[in-house]
């Protein structure tokens, strides 16, 4: 009996006792993992993005030319079959074929018209030449009748003056009715070569466009001009062009073959963050398909008039970066990610972003020894954020909010003026780029505004007159200064990933502008 009440009472104690060391190793493993040092050296700031693939060199597989041709009067052609993309092909190899129903009802149609043709040129042939044989029986009706008439008038030279008066007066009648008829028989000769030669023009034409139909229906099956591998054309809407897309004869490129050698990735940076990128910039590119492969890069393009993309408010600008490795496992249209270097701070102090807390007045960590110790923060980047004042090299904090942060006493409460006055100027520029900022609006948009009588304040009354043309992104005269949506001077600028100074991941204020509870000031 005994033995079984020892039993029952060592147990629970060896429960307790496990729990308790459980505790112990635990939170000092969770200590452990939660704190971090102040580091000191290089700090990159970059831009991330994510782009695509596609070469900057690319020989089109494209459509007969014919087919612009306006005797064909072709709209458009369907693609009835397409080699899977990717496939890599030499030259002279098929690729396509096009839909030839719309062109055998065109050449049909030709055909029909041509043998119209062909009626009407043996018909104008024989009228005119009935027409020309009776004007030449005429003529020689009209000059016998003129030598009668002449045969009367000898005859009549011993009669009464009246009567040879009368035979005078036929006989001219007889020699005007033959010239008349002479120059109208020149006259009809030219008539009819006019109108035979407009036969045999529409004739010649319609050959001429059966000729063509013919020729292009042989070369519907379309073939490689070159070795490569086959990536399908995207249309300006990014859509790709597949078996039933069709082809209009202003852009009769089906297909591409991509020259590898030169990638480069096409990208889209925020208005945001674009006057942060120049030309020439090194850039570090990832591609998602090969998590573990890493290139360099360089920015070789920025656009100077930013776009709206589809599904979107944001406004964006086209970046181009050309790859500097050459690997053959890269294909077109593979997605990349792409940190473009924007700037470089040599021999500064950063922490991790979860380190850094904030409230409505103050940044601040939490050290090991039981204080919040008040920091002026700098620029970010994706990780980590810049030391200005406040700590030294290898101080630890922790990188979460502790138990009890309230017991936790606050220090460095001689940076809360440089925090007010970073901030102040932070007001300032948001207030400045708020002033100036204008929203880009298209001659549409900005008439039913007029109409409406909702322009944006800074516009003069009646703006923009009736007879004035105004594109997106123009600055029309009479606007305020920053329509276009350019930065202004003395704006700050600063990547998706970064916090305003003064802020971070983790926030302990009320977002009311006013000093919490415990707050230093």
């Amino acid at each position: 009996m005994k033995r079984k009440t020892l039993i029952a009472i060592i147990i629970p104690v060896v429960l307790i006792g496990a729990l308790i060391l459980y505790s112990v190793l635990s939170g000092k493993e969770k200590e452990t993992v939660l704190e971090t040092s102040v580091k000191q050296g290089q700090f990159e700031i970059a831009v991330m993005v994510t782009g695509e693939l596609e070469a900057i060199r690319e020989t089109e597989i494209t459509a007969p030319q014919e087919l612009r041709s306006r005797n064909l009067r072709i709209r458009s052609v369907p693609i009835l079959e397409l080699i899977p993309e990717g496939t890599v092909v030499d030259s002279g190899d098929w690729v396509a074929t096009l839909d030839r129903s719309e062109a055998d009802n065109t050449l049909k149609d030709i055909l029909d018209n041509l043998e119209q043709e062909e009626s009407e040129y043996m018909r104008t042939r024989l009228d005119t030449t009935m027409q020309l044989r009776q004007l030449r029986d005429e003529l020689i009706n009209l000059e016998f009748a003129m030598e009668e008439a002449e045969i009367t008038l000898e005859q009549s030279k011993f009669e009464p003056p009246a009567t040879i008066r009368q035979a005078e007066i036929n006989l001219e009648k007889a020699r005007r009715a033959y010239e008349q008829a002479k120059q109208n028989y020149t006259l009809r000769v030219q008539q009819s070569r006019a109108e035979m030669r407009e036969a045999e023009i529409n004739l010649a034409r319609d050959r001429r466009r059966k000729e063509e139909m013919e020729a292009v229906l042989n070369k519907f099956d379309i073939r490689a001009p070159a070795a490569g591998m086959v990536i399908y054309k995207r249309d300006w809407d990014g859509t790709k062009r597949t078996a039933g897309t069709e082809i209009n004869t202003w852009d009769l490129t089906v297909a591409t073959l991509p020259d590898l050698s030169t990638m480069i990735s096409t990208t889209y940076v925020n208005e945001i963050d674009i006057s942060k990128v120049n030309v020439n910039q090194p850039v570090r590119v990832g591609v998602d398909a090969f998590p573990d492969k890493k290139y360099t890069g360089r920015v070789i393009e920025v656009a100077n008039i930013g776009q709206q993309l589809s599904n979107t408010d944001a406004k964006v600008f086209e970046v181009r970066i050309e790859l500097n490795e050459y690997d053959s496992i890269l294909r077109p249209s593979m997605t990349t990610s792409n940190q473009i270097i924007t700037d470089v701070l040599e021999d500064v102090l950063y922490l991790p972003l979860e380190a850094v807390h904030a409230n409505d007045s103050a940044t601040f960590v939490y050290s090991r020894d039981g204080k919040r110790k008040i920091v002026l923060v700098g620029q970010s980047n994706e990780n980590n954020i810049v030391i200005e004042k406040g700590l030294e090299r290898g101080e630890m904090v922790y990188l979460s909010i502790p138990e009890e942060p309230e017991s936790f006493e606050f220090t460095g409460l001689a940076l809360m003026e440089d925090i007010r006055k970073r901030k102040e100027e932070e007001q300032k520029q948001v207030k400045e780029r708020k002033d100036t900022k204008q929203e880009h609006f298209s001659p549409e948009e900005f008439r039913r505004m007029m109409e409406e009588g909702e322009l944006p304040e800074g516009f003069p009354e009646g703006f923009p007159r009736r007879d004035s043309t105004w594109t997106r992104g123009q600055r029309p005269e009479g606007a305020p200064r920053g329509t276009t949506g350019e930065r202004p001077e003395g704006a700050p600028t600063r990547t998706r990933s970064q916090q305003p100074e003064g802020t971070s991941m983790q926030s302990g204020g009320n977002g009311t502008g006013e000093v919490a509870s415990n707050n230093p000031g």
